[in-house]
């Protein structure tokens, strides 16, 4: 080997071969890997860099194969998207790029911390100790405190106590588990990102009134259903407060103020006020009562706003994984 020449293992040795061969043959190869063999050799293809073309001969030499003389190769993001041209779908590729842009960028470990930390979290919690004392020693340390703090104090104490017990690990098992972290987390992340959009309409058409949303829902209907179906599974009104099971009503309403229960309720069928009702304290009940009985009547502005506060709460206490908005009949009780 030549001094400097560099080092070229696995994927990258077929990275290299694929880029001497050209779009044409290499496309047809191409469909010959599995998707994981796929995502392997187009990371390596996109970090590869500059090949001498003395190292393309050596492994020309080692497979056996027969080849163009060319000048060195260079690897890139745009090589590979070249390559999957007319391979794979325009989806396929694209969640293949999502995952090679996003790698070649950082380490996997260090793209972990863009991982929410409720998401993370949850994610270890499911997972066997020890694995999950292994990933939390190898990401940067802001995460996993990040992450610790959402266990259980139990669970907290026996992870900080495996982690300073873990013994090497294989290069095999890593690659098993950075494999299966990076298809769990970050190309769903990846992937999650599309939504984006939808959800910001979602959290525009959720400011409106009622009326207002319906209409803006029927027109997006008219010319693209699908659309409107899926920001119709992403709204949630004051009148969708029914739908929760009453042990999330009664956390979410733990945090609303009497008065603004009082102001939303002004007006409200008696099947919502009873539901509501239920959900208080038995003294937080009382005063609401007393005040529905005996104060004015209140501005329907004023009334839609408060209904849209207690909306939004329940929004932002979802979003924090506090409670459960899609989850109507888990906490019925069974007897």
């Amino acid at each position: 080997m030549k001094p400097g020449s560099k080092v070229l293992r696995g994927p990258d040795k077929v990275a290299a071969l694929l880029l001497a061969m050209g779009r044409p043959l290499a496309g047809r190869l191409l469909k010959h890997f599995d998707p994981e063999e796929l995502k392997l050799i187009t990371r390596s293809v996109a970090g590869l860099g500059t090949v001498p073309m003395h190292s393309i001969e050596g492994i020309i030499e080692e497979f056996a194969g027969q080849f163009l003389n060319g000048g060195d190769l260079m690897g890139s993001a745009n090589e590979v998207e070249q390559l999957l041209t007319g391979v794979l779908s325009a989806s396929q590729i694209a969640e293949v790029m999502a995952d090679v842009n996003s790698g070649s960028a950082q380490p996997m470990w260090q793209r972990l911390s863009t991982i929410p930390d409720n998401v993370f979290a949850n994610y270890l919690l499911k997972e066997h100790p020890q694995t999950a004392a292994l990933i939390l020693s190898k990401v940067s340390p802001s995460c996993a405190a990040k992450a610790m703090t959402l266990f259980p104090r139990e669970r907290r104490n026996a992870l900080m106590r495996r982690m300073l017990s873990i013994s090497s690990v294989t290069d095999a098992a890593m690659r098993v588990l950075e494999s299966t972290l990076r298809e769990d987390l970050l190309m769903k992340a990846s992937r999650n990102n599309g939504d984006d959009q939808n959800a910001r309409m979602a959290d525009i058409i959720n400011k409106m009134d009622r009326e207002q949303m319906e209409d803006v829902l029927q027109s997006l209907a008219e010319t693209r259903p699908k659309t409107a179906e899926t920001l119709r599974g992403l709204l949630f009104t004051f009148d969708d407060l029914i739908k929760l099971p009453p042990r999330t009503r009664m956390a979410l309403f733990e945090s609303i103020p009497t008065e603004r229960v009082v102001l939303a309720l002004k007006g409200a069928d008696d099947e919502i006020k009873d539901a509501i009702l239920s959900s208080l304290t038995g003294r937080a009940r009382r005063m609401v009562e007393q005040e529905l009985a005996s104060s004015e009547p209140a501005s329907q502005r004023d009334v839609v706003k408060a209904r849209r506060a207690i909306a939004d709460t329940a929004l932002s206490m979802a979003e924090k994984g506090e409670i459960e908005l899609n989850s109507a009949g888990e906490d019925e009780e069974v007897y």
